[in-house]
């Protein structure tokens, strides 16, 4: 797996994680295929955050190449079966789609793709959200890997280019989202906190006479 983590501090996170790294994001990978893990950091608690990830029938809410998406088969939970058809402007069409892994106790949520009208084949991607401070106040880390079959014609690095692209932007909007739930939900929570100015018995009073 090739690490995406772009801070110092990320290092010793990982190595904080690596039980669960190895349980969920160790990806094996055939000689055909590439992987990554990419991490990002949000400054929402992990609840507001897993309020938009979890979401595996409407992952257009913050995956913007969607653009529908329909349950074909299944109830929500594992083994559920989503049919996607991504936007226009990019060269694909549609991907079928299978949850995996859906954990509401450690923020875990897992898609492989079974087919569709594009050149990702067999991408399976794991999400996971874990507590982490930042700036003296608990947010969010995300660690998102996948693995995917190198397209014939392509090279590794233009399929880690093209993938690590359309995620990262993934995460920036689940960042904005989140984020911006969080602003005011902690706004709503404040203003419950301030206590409401009230009237004693000893308060005076002004008649108005005509």
């Amino acid at each position: 797996m090739q690490s995406k983590a772009g801070r110092p501090d990320f290092q010793s996170l990982l190595e904080g994680q690596q039980d669960l790294i190895c349980r969920f994001h160790k990806h094996e990978l055939q000689p055909h295929q590439c992987g990554s893990i990419l991490l990002q950091q949000i400054k929402a608690p992990v609840e507001t955050v897993w309020s938009f990830a979890r979401l595996f029938d409407k992952p257009q809410v913050y995956k913007s190449l969607i653009q529908t998406c329909d349950i074909i088969e299944g109830d929500g939970g594992v083994g559920t079966i989503r049919e996607i058809h991504l936007v226009s402007s990019i060269p694909a069409t549609s991907s079928i789609e299978r949850l995996e892994i859906l954990d509401h106790e450690q923020h875990i949520i897992s898609f492989k793709v079974l087919t569709g009208g594009h050149r990702l084949q067999n991408y399976w991607s794991v999400t996971s959200l874990h507590q982490h401070e930042i700036d003296g106040k608990m947010g969010t880390l995300v660690l998102e890997s996948y693995v995917v079959d190198v397209p014939e014609g392509n090279t590794r690095e233009e399929t880690h280019t093209f993938v690590d692209t359309v995620v990262r932007c993934n995460l920036k909007k689940l960042t904005r989202l989140s984020e911006h739930k969080w602003f005011h939900e902690e706004k709503k929570q404040k203003l419950k906190e301030v206590p409401c100015p009230s009237l004693d018995s000893h308060s005076s009073s002004v008649a108005v006479e005509d």
